[in-house]
């Protein structure tokens, strides 16, 4: 098969699943305000940091657009350890990343990978919590979180870097942005059009690019690539330290993360190498790392390093003996012969897809041309 059949067929395989992804996500959005999250988060201590967590975990946020958020929550009052439970958890996984993950890796990696997400965000909080002697906020050398004028769509530079979110420079136009849309007064059909309309737009700005890499590389493994050609190397600490210095200049979401996770599967890489590429690389990018440094202190950010990086090295070798032991299959699910759902499904959801994923590459690059 060629590469172009290959990418049609991940394409169209995953499209129902990236679809229903967004929907949920982009109701999670409408019906669970930020400013809901702010109240719940404001505590110190195990329960705050082990509720940052499991809150974070379902939020469709990526790995930029998590910072301004978490920055809010930190100056809403947030302990040290809460706000880095959050910054850790919520890109990691998702209510999006869960679907496309069950369709692309198999139920196994699918349910792992969220588990994996919330045990490394308790772990990095409680190491940064013990740095928080009186949970108060740095304030005096706090970025504002929405400039408008000269910060990136992670609201901590003043140039516009390359992101999961594009290149948008202002803030209002960014996936990044933390504010909530208000609909306080609306009925449930205006909410449930304002989810829709957030899950096509800033949702699909924030990881269609990504998507079509991920997409791309996977299709690029099963055609070019012969079986089992990475898995002399694919195995064991140093391939998971190969996977942490590929995924440290990235800023990938979990869900864009996930087609190029099915690739390095494809190409004989381990499950464990795997799972700390999906963690490490939207909780580890630049921007996130330089944000602990600013807001929580150097000590918190070896202590976040520590708890992200240690949990994902634990669940690998944890997953990595689990497969071994009961002879779990971790096989990328991906081919007709896999098809959960009728063609004419795919195919419709494949074309509606294609047509929202263009209309959002155009905007953004007319945006930066404009």
């Amino acid at each position: 098969m060629s590469l172009l059949t290959h990418f049609i067929d991940l394409f169209l395989e995953s499209a129902p699943w990236l679809l229903l992804g967004f929907i949920l996500a982009g109701l999670l959005k409408t019906f669970v305000p930020m400013s809901w999250i702010n109240k719940q988060l404001g505590g110190h201590g195990m329960k705050a940091t082990v509720k940052a967590a499991l809150l974070g975990a379902p939020l469709p946020l990526c790995s930029c657009g998590v910072i301004p958020a978490a920055v809010g929550l930190r100056r809403a009052g947030a302990s040290k350890a809460s706000t880095t439970s959050f910054l850790v958890s919520t890109p990691e996984t998702g209510i999006d990343s869960i679907t496309v993950s069950y369709v692309l890796l198999g139920p196994f990696m699918a349910i792992i990978r969220p588990i994996a997400a919330v045990f490394s965000a308790i772990l990095a909080g409680l190491l940064v919590g013990r740095d928080d002697n009186d949970g108060a906020p740095n304030t005096k050398s706090a970025t504002p979180v929405n400039n408008k004028e000269g910060s990136s769509c992670c609201g901590t530079s003043t140039t516009a870097e390359p992101s999961c979110c594009g290149t948008a420079s202002t803030a209002e136009a960014s996936c990044c942005s933390s504010h909530d849309t208000p609909v306080k007064s609306a009925s449930i059909m205006a909410k449930i059009r304002s989810s829709l309309h957030y899950a096509a737009t800033e949702l699909l700005d924030d990881t269609a690019l990504w998507l079509l890499v991920g997409l791309g590389f996977a299709a690029l493994v099963q055609t070019y690539i012969p079986d089992n050609f990475l898995a002399s190397w694919g195995n064991g600490l140093l391939a998971m330290f190969v996977m942490v210095l590929i995924s440290i200049p990235m800023y990938i979401c979990a869900t864009a993360s996930t087609p190029i996770a099915a690739g390095l599967l494809l190409a004989g890489v381990a499950p464990g190498p795997v799972l700390v590429f999906m963690m490490a690389g939207p909780a580890t990018n630049i921007a996130t790392l330089g944000i602990v440094a600013k807001e929580l202190g150097n000590k918190a950010l070896v202590g976040y390093l520590t708890g992200v990086l240690g949990g994902a090295f634990l669940f690998a070798f944890l997953i990595d003996f689990l497969i071994t032991k009961f002879d779990i299959s971790v096989v990328p699910q991906i081919g007709p012969e896999l098809s959960l759902l009728p063609g004419w499904v795919t195919l419709s959801t494949g074309i509606l897809l294609a047509f929202l994923m263009v209309i959002s590459l155009t905007k953004q690059l007319t945006k930066k041309l404009s």
